[in-house]
């Protein structure tokens, strides 16, 4: 189906932290009352690509039955386990795949990185980095996408003034901004002077929350929303504030990183985790828009 707004301030969340099969996924969400999720993986399936098509339509037809809408597909483009010297073909080819993925679902935006840098020279990282993302831009932006650059790995995430310039770089309007409270944190940086930066270009939300590392660099505490370091609701009060009224996804990292292929917390413990953060996000929500009377 043809892409269809959301309606304003959506609450979703990375589904794969609930749970690793759709319909596990599905009940979380619904339980908490919530009518939208973000897709990344399918029983440890990249639901952008490696996915069978066929599992996705039917995966498809089981959300329009639930009356659950999609926000984004979670993509590895660019991500922590692609070098800047790989093969971009993979890259591309993903986002192809998923475009017709995106359309039968009637989302709008995908989420990439900027790889890793893989020893090269920073401006050589830089360039290769904004070419790949304008010629994914043009692509997406033929098919009536969105391919959202989120700060995590990648040259555009070292710090606000690298995100600031890959975005002003590359300049296409194929290409956006995902901001993600806790990542900044995660890898040692000021989440409200990031978000500062970043804020002008913002289209889409992921919400982590973290605790920094005392002795500075890389964190991977994580904490429920409010609990760490991240300014989640500060960040939240400024942005719809502001007049943001796109879709927020929360993905808590705190029983399983389940992306990374790690070892993982048991099926329950992973369900109840996602539920508690998902009640206590929504409550933060609820009260910052009374307080904001929206």
């Amino acid at each position: 189906m043809p892409y269809a707004p959301l309606p304003p301030l959506v609450l979703s969340g990375l589904a794969d932290e609930a749970a690793d099969d759709l319909p596990g996924q599905m009940a979380v969400h619904r339980e908490l009352g919530w009518s939208a999720l973000e897709l990344r993986l399918i029983g440890g399936q990249q639901t952008s690509g490696e996915f069978p098509a066929a599992d996705f339509a039917r995966a498809a037809d089981a959300l329009d039955a639930a009356g659950l809408r999609v926000t984004a597909l979670a993509s590895a483009i660019g991500n922590w386990s692609r070098p800047i010297t790989g093969d971009f073909a993979r890259d591309f080819d993903e986002l192809r795949a998923a475009i017709p993925r995106l359309q039968r679902v009637g989302a709008r935006f995908i989420r990439g990185m900027s790889w890793v840098g893989a020893g090269v020279a920073p401006e050589v990282w830089r360039d290769e980095a904004v070419r790949r993302y304008r010629e994914l831009g043009a692509l997406a932006a033929d098919a009536g996408i969105v391919l959202l650059h989120e700060n995590c790995e990648g040259w555009g995430g070292l710090s606000p003034a690298h995100a600031c310039e890959f975005h002003e770089r590359v300049a296409h309007p194929g290409v956006g901004v995902l901001f993600d409270t806790g990542n900044v944190v995660a890898y040692g940086l000021d989440a409200w002077e990031f978000y500062s930066a970043v804020k002008p270009f913002i289209q889409h939300v992921h919400i982590k929350d973290a605790k920094r590392n005392p002795a500075g660099g890389k964190s991977s505490v994580f904490t429920l929303p409010g609990e760490g370091d991240a300014a989640v609701r500060r960040i939240l009060v400024d942005l719809l504030r502001a007049g943001y009224r796109g879709a927020i996804s929360i993905e808590p990292h705190v029983a399983s990183i389940v992306h990374t292929g790690g070892a993982q917390a048991s099926p329950a413990v992973r369900r109840d985790s996602y539920l508690r953060y998902g009640r206590v996000f929504s409550t933060m929500v609820a009260e910052i828009r009374r307080e904001l009377a929206i």
